[in-house]
Formats: structure tokens, sequence, C-alpha cells
């Protein structure tokens, strides 16, 4: 018998060989199931790495969000609640003792030299142009006798007790022109009429009251003293000459589009002409403009001259809309520069080199100061009559002080020597300004680079203001004419924006044109120290005879002898009248 069946052992072997098999495919499927696993981990994983990103981005969005809303708050605390710029500086060191908190540390500033004030002028010198009249008040009959001989008294004299100013209110008077009429009486024997009537001024407006004097007032009311229709239709009651606010509303817009646009016209004419300008808008409202519904927003564009040595002036545009091509039409032929605020319309401007505004740059990061570091900050212009102390540039490298401050230091650095370099000549100017400022200007952009403000925050706002205006900042380094901020216009806006407050919109078109035109007139004469209501109403003299002639226009103009001559002194509407008047042309061929 054999030791080994072989049949037998076949079998053995098949039958470990499969369960060799099915232990291997267990363990192929083990394997396959690990392998799953492992997918399924790293899938987990990614996942896990995506909701960690979304999670420190949307941490990174609420944190600046809540920087933001924190800024709003402060801001809106401020303005209820913070200290107003009236209370003096004692009034805050009581409330430093009551409260209990540490008094402020001193803090040390640089000496700088302060020019000394003007002499106060005494009282003769302020109201020496003004007449004298003197009232004597007599001794009472009664103590024109002796109290203790019963003699009569005699005159010794008087003596002057005090000066006071008094005024006598406007009054009105119906003026009745009535021509004299001669005949010859020679001509007359023989039965032939020969008649001289005498030449009257021409009405200012036909078929109607209104006279120079009249409508003078109502324009310095309305655009020089910001008084409304309404307010003024109370006051004229008040003096027995009922004038409705629509009368007086039809004498204003008609004499100015009438009698003084032509002048606008001759200023417009030479402002185009001139090298150095300023310009700004601010919105306004006109009730009845066509196309547009009443609550629609209109604008007001501002042109004013800056210092190049030549006669100020100063031009508003009444605009339908902000759009750029308002200054475009209105600028036309001007290739000069341009001094502006960060607005994309201007630069639809050709050939026009545009000089952006540090004050601008220089308020928006005030604004990304913390509220209760902004009190140590003050922003002062050049023309300030206050002097600019001059800036601790070591605060620059203090830790402590926040991006906002350090943004305000190195515009305040600027306009500190500004300060000192606005009494020099333009090419002075310009020799100084590049001597000095260019190595302020390159540190500044070099610390710009170095932030890197929260999304939405105020320092993005002002940083990428000032980065997307980097040229434009720096270009008034290219003339001494040019200036490093826009407030001179800004200015005249805020002139426009202090009437608005009070008349609060225009009816028409025709009345915002009007408004453009006597506000355009009334701050150029300012500027040229006109008296304004005497120069408005000298153009109202004479516009009805020369609106037509450029002569005449040219010598009404505010720099000529003749308006300085008799537009200079004070208002005289008594004297000087449309019957008699001097001669425009006289001095003139």
């Amino acid at each position: 018998m054999a030791l080994y069946d072989d049949n037998t052992d076949k079998k053995v072997l098949i039958a470990v060989i499969e369960q060799l098999q099915a232990r291997i495919a267990e363990m192929d499927k083990t394997l396959a199931s690990k392998d799953e696993l492992i997918n399924v981990k790293d899938s987990l994983i990614e996942a896990k790495d995506a909701i960690i990103k979304s999670l420190e981005t949307n941490v990174a969005e609420l944190t600046a969000a809540m920087a933001n809303l924190k800024e709003t708050l402060d801001e809106f605390q401020r303005r209820f609640f913070g200290v107003s710029s009236e209370k003096t500086k004692n009034a805050l060191a009581d409330e430093d003792e009551e409260t209990g908190d540490d008094p402020v540390p001193e803090i040390k500033v640089k000496e700088h030299s302060r020019k000394p004030r003007r002499p106060k002028r005494c009282r003769d010198d302020i109201y020496a142009a003004l007449p004298v009249n003197e009232v004597k008040i007599p001794v009472p009959e009664k103590d024109r006798i002796c109290h203790d001989c019963g003699a009569e008294m005699k005159h010794l004299g008087y003596k002057t007790i005090r000066e006071e100013l008094r005024m006598i209110p406007a009054k009105f008077f119906r003026a009745k022109l009535m021509a004299e009429t001669m005949f010859c009486p020679c001509c007359r024997e023989e039965d032939d009429a020969t008649i001289v009537t005498a030449e009257v001024p021409k009405a200012l407006l036909p078929h109607s009251p209104a006279s120079q004097s009249t409508v003078t007032e109502v324009m310095y009311q309305k655009s020089g003293l910001h008084i409304p229709f309404y307010r003024q239709e109370h006051e004229w009651e008040q003096k027995g000459c009922p004038l409705p606010r629509e009368t007086a509303a039809n004498w204003y817009n008609t004499c100015a589009l009438e009698y003084l646009l032509p002048i606008y016209d001759a200023l417009h004419a030479q402002l185009v002409l001139r090298e150095v300008l300023h310009m700004d808008e601010t919105p306004c409202q006109v009730l009845h403009e066509k196309g547009k519904t009443a609550t629609s927003e209109s604008y007001m564009f501002i042109y004013t001259t800056g210092s190049d040595g030549l006669p100020p002036m100063t031009l508003y545009d009444y605009c339908s809309s902000r759009h750029g091509y308002h200054a475009v039409e209105f600028l036309k032929g001007f290739n000069g520069k341009a001094h502006c605020d960060g607005y994309q319309g201007y630069l639809q401007l050709e050939d026009v080199l545009l000089i952006c505004c540090l004050a601008h740059a220089r308020r928006k990061f005030f604004e990304a100061v913390p509220a209760n570091r902004k009190r140590k900050l003050r922003l002062l212009d050049i023309n300030s009559e206050q002097e600019i102390p001059e800036p601790d540039t070591e605060q620059l490298d203090d830790p402590g002080v926040t991006p906002g401050e350090k943004g305000v230091i190195y515009c305040n650095r600027l306009f500190y020597l500004e300060r000192k370099y606005k009494d020099l000549t333009p090419d002075e100017r310009k020799t100084k300004r590049l001597e000095t400022e260019p190595q302020i200007w390159a540190s500044f952009w070099e610390w710009m680079d170095t932030l890197n403000p929260a999304g939405g925050s105020k320092l993005e706002t002002a940083v990428n203001y000032a980065q997307n205006h980097h040229d434009k900042l720096m270009n008034y380094l290219q003339d001494g004419r040019c200036e490093i901020s826009n407030n001179r216009a800004e200015r005249k806006a805020k002139v426009y924006a202090t009437g608005r407050k009070n008349f609060l919109f225009h009816d028409t078109e025709d009345g915002a044109k009007a408004s453009a035109i006597v506000l355009s007139l009334i701050d150029t004469a300012k500027s040229n120290g006109l008296n304004v209501y005497q120069y408005l109403y000298t153009l109202l003299l004479y516009m009805p005879d020369y609106k037509n002639e450029p002569a005449g226009i040219e010598q009404l103009l505010p720099w000529s002898d003749f308006i300085k001559k008799h537009c200079s002194g004070h208002t005289d509407t008594e004297n000087i009248t449309p019957e008699n008047k001097p001669d425009l042309l006289s001095g003139k061929k």
C-alpha cells in the first residue's frame, strides 16, 4: 500500500489553494477598503482645510466690518456727544479734575517765530469815513436862570460828552420822472413851433416800478447776504413798500440775464486765457427743470483764478448734472494748470495739467484717526490766520502712533513748508519746493507701500485715494504759481452752500443761471476790493445803454479805472442816479 494517495494529496492541495485564494481575496477586499478609507480621509482633510480657510476669510471680513462699524460709531459719538470746538482748554481741564482722569501730559514742541499782531485801530480810525452830525443839546429853560442870584445865564459853549453811532433805516419814495419841455418864442411868433424835451433815462424794466437802487437791493440781499425772497418780502413790507416775492424774483432774474450776463461773458472770455485755475462743484436743486423731477440733483460748478498776479475773478456755472463734459464745455480754450479734487469727470479735460488737492488726501487720513486721538491734530491751511506749527517728525518712528496720524503728519509737514514759502515769488517758491519737498514725498510713498489696511476701512480709503492720484498730487511742484491744495475753490463753493441753506432750491433754470451770474459778480467784486453794492448798482446804471457795446463793457469790468474810482468807496445811490451819473466813456477814446 502506497504511503500517499495521489488523488488525496491533490484534493488537499486544491483545498489549501482555495483557502489561500479565499484568504487572498479577503485580504484584497481589506486592502481595497483601506484605500477607500485613505481616500475618504484625504477628502475629509481637504474639506476641513477648505472650511478652515473659509472661516479664516469670514473672520477677516468680520474683523474689517467690525473695525469699520467701530469707526462709524466713534464718528457718531463724536458728533453727538463729543466736545464742541467752542469749548475752551480750561473747561477740558476742569472736566479732567472732576472725573478724576489723569491729566494729559504736556508735549514739548519746537520753537517757531510768530508774526506780531496788528495793533488795534481806534474808533476814530474805524469810523473816519462816516459823516459827523453834531447833536447840540440846549440847557432847559428852567435852568437858564441862575439859582443863586436869579440873573439870566449867558452861552459859554458846547462840551463834547460822548460819540455814538446812529442810523436811519432805508426809506422808499416814489420818484416821478418829469422831462422839462422848452419852446422857442421867436419861432412861435412865426407860427413855427420848435419844442425841445429833456431826454429821460431808459427804464430798467419797461412798465415796471423797478429802479436800479431797488433791484440792487434785491440782488444784494439775495446773493450777498443770502436772504431768500420770502424773507425780503416781509422786510419790504415793514418798510412800507410791499414787494411780493414773485416780483422780486422776476426783477432779479430779468436784470441778471439781460444786463449782467454780458459782463459775465466778458469775464468768462478772460478766465479761459489764464494759466492757473481752481475748480470745484457743489450740488443744487431746481424744482422746474426740463426733463427732470423736482427732487433730482443739479450742480453748480465753480471756477476761480489762482495766485498768478493778475486780477482775481470767480465764475459760477449752473449745470443740469455733474458730468465732466460741462467742465470741458466751459473751459473751451483753456490749456493751463487746473487745481481740483479727485472727481474723475475732470479727466475729460484735454491739454490741461490737473493738480490734485493734498487737503483732500489729508482729510481722509484724519478720518482714519481714532476719535480719542483726533484732538491732538490740527488741519490748517497755508492761508489760515493761525500760524501752522512745525510737525514733530519724530512721531513717524513711534510705534504708538497710528497710521492715520502718520499720514496727517506727512501732509502737515508739506503744508508747514508751503506756509513758509507763500510770500516768495513764483520762481523762488518753485526753487525752495524742489530743494525740500520731493524728499518728503519719497518718504511718504515709501511708508505707504508698507501699509496693509483692512478692507473697507477708512485707512484703506485714504491710502487708495493717495495712490490713485500719485502724480496729480505732486504736479504743483512744476510751477511756483500752483498751490498744494484746492482750498481756494472750496471756499468759493462754501459761499454758495451758505446761501443754499437759506433759499434751499431754485425755482426755475433761469433762476439758477441768474444766481450763478450775480454770485459771480459779487465774489469777483469782493476779491478786487470793491464796494459790492455800489458795483451792482453801477452796472445796472450803465448796462441798459451799453450792454451791446464792447467798449462800455470793458469799462465796467471790476479792475477798470472807472470802476475803481466810483466803486471803491462807500455806497452812494443818492447823488449818483440814472439822470445824474458820470459819463462812462469820457476818458476812453
